[in-house]
């Protein structure tokens, strides 16, 4: 039983991880080309005043194939990732759960993932484009960000356990909400003692991101813009929406795909034998 459920998890975040590629081929990719090109430019007009010169090394993969391809079958493979995974706590969590309806029980375990995995990191630490950041942090900033990633998760997992163990108590509706409250002062603790990518990169302590400032000479005049702060916004909302469309088409599909599997299982434990 749990094999075939692991499986229309996977065929579950295959279908999300499809139309969260679409959603981003429509939106976000032509603001992750503009970010190339103006990382581009401004490595140029760098070298330019620093009478440089630059020389592009050849692309293994030309842009066509990394906003079509590329971006496709990265977003395809980590859906079907998550969708394994959300099969796993639903095996897990279900047992324990078992007055809950499959199809909601599959929501909110998807909404739950979707919270500790992606949406409590980035709240910490958003999302930039490709090619805007400093290079010389990145060790330190994936770090960062994956041990935001599993405290995160961590905190989901504790808001359940203290609903479960005091929903008997004092009811569902405020044993969620005891939970959720966990959550959020623990995510608000953690957030205030881990630094922030800017200070890596020598900013000030309050700065939240490494996008680039206006690039100046020696006198102060500014010989480049910094990053467009309406692509920066245009990327990190798109960015959120296409999670948003992989974890409800997770929710949804993969619900009603492990609903079907118990009725039919439940049809047939109760079929008279011939």
């Amino acid at each position: 039983m749990e094999g075939r459920i692991i499986a229309r998890g996977v065929l579950a975040g295959a279908l999300g991880g499809l139309l969260a590629f679409v959603f981003a081929r429509i939106f976000a990719e032509p603001v992750i080309s503009r970010a190339i090109d103006y990382e581009s430019a401004r490595d140029e007009a760098k070298a330019s005043v620093m009478h440089m010169h630059m020389e592009d090394g050849p692309d293994i993969f030309s842009r066509t194939i990394q906003a079509n391809i590329g971006i496709g079958v990265g977003i395809i493979a980590v859906g079907c990732a998550m969708g394994a995974l959300f099969a796993v706590v639903y095996c897990v969590a279900a047992p324990h759960v078992a007055r809950m309806e499959p199809r909601r029980l599959a929501l909110a375990i998807a909404a739950s993932m979707f919270v500790g995995v992606y949406l409590l990191p980035y709240l910490k630490y958003p999302a930039n484009p490709p090619a805007i950041g400093n290079p010389d942090t990145i060790k330190e900033r994936g770090g960062l960000y994956l041990l935001m990633v599993a405290i995160s998760v961590a905190l989901v997992w504790i808001a359940w356990i203290a609903g479960l163990t005091l929903a008997p108590r004092i009811g569902a509706w405020y044993a969620t909400v005891a939970g959720g409250a966990v959550a959020v002062v623990g995510w608000g603790v953690a957030a205030l003692l881990l630094p922030t990518f800017g200070s890596l990169a020598g900013n000030p302590p309050g700065s939240v991101t490494e996008t680039p400032k206006p690039l100046t000479d020696s006198a102060g005049h500014v010989l480049f813009a910094g990053f467009d702060a309406d692509d920066l916004f245009s990327f990190r909302l798109y960015s959120v929406g296409a999670q948003v469309i992989l974890w409800l088409v997770i929710g949804l599909a993969g619900g009603e795909l492990i609903s079907r599997l118990a009725e039919r299982s439940r049809a047939r434990a109760l079929a008279p034998s011939v």
